[in-house]
């Protein structure tokens, strides 16, 4: 009888503990490295990964790299092959937590924060300070958006100089994540 009671009670304390996360497995992440009078350089990753516990506003997202669909198949291979060495560095990772985060004031009227956190990617981690974000509720889903800026040599990666005219080294970030209760 103790035996079953107490693999109840563990059963019970494992799902109160999912009780504050909330997850998509379906998030999107854009990025743009375009410059005037050039092809356009963008990308978009439909298959981001994101978690973020309602407790604490601590959150994380992980992208594959080689998910980064280009309009150009070309662009999209010499991205995986010479910059971001996609083999090697498979994974973009960020971690960090939502300032002023309050699960209880979320409603479906958008409310402006925050995120401060790391991004690793090409097997360099930068920190990254107020990244503007909206976030919001809706039908029981969190929404949580926003975008930011980074330096392309921030991650070491080198632009040949045959091209640096036709790639900005400030790259564009935009991610929209809709995430439901695990």
């Amino acid at each position: 009888m103790k035996r079953i009671t107490f693999f109840i009670l563990v059963l019970i304390s494992i799902s109160a503990v999912g009780q504050n996360k909330y997850l998509t497995k379906t998030g999107t992440l854009n990025f743009e490295a375009s410059v005037p009078s050039f092809e356009e350089v963008a990308a978009k990753n439909n298959s981001v990964t994101a978690i973020l516990n309602t407790e604490n506003g601590e959150f994380a997202a992980l992208a594959l790299v080689k998910a980064f669909r280009f309009k150009n198949a070309l662009m999209e291979e010499h991205f995986n092959e010479n910059y971001a060495e996609s083999d090697g560095h498979p994974k973009a990772i960020f971690k960090g937590k939502l300032k002023t985060f309050d699960f209880n004031s979320l409603s479906e009227t958008s409310s402006t924060s925050s995120i401060d956190g790391t991004l690793t990617f090409h097997g360099v981690t930068k920190e990254l300070k107020g990244i503007s974000l909206t976030i919001k509720m809706v039908d029981d889903k969190i929404i949580l958006s926003g975008n930011f800026k980074v330096m392309v040599s921030d991650f070491n990666i080198e632009i040949p100089k045959i091209v640096a005219n036709k790639l900005s080294d400030e790259v564009s970030v935009a991610f929209n994540f809709e995430l439901v209760k695990k």
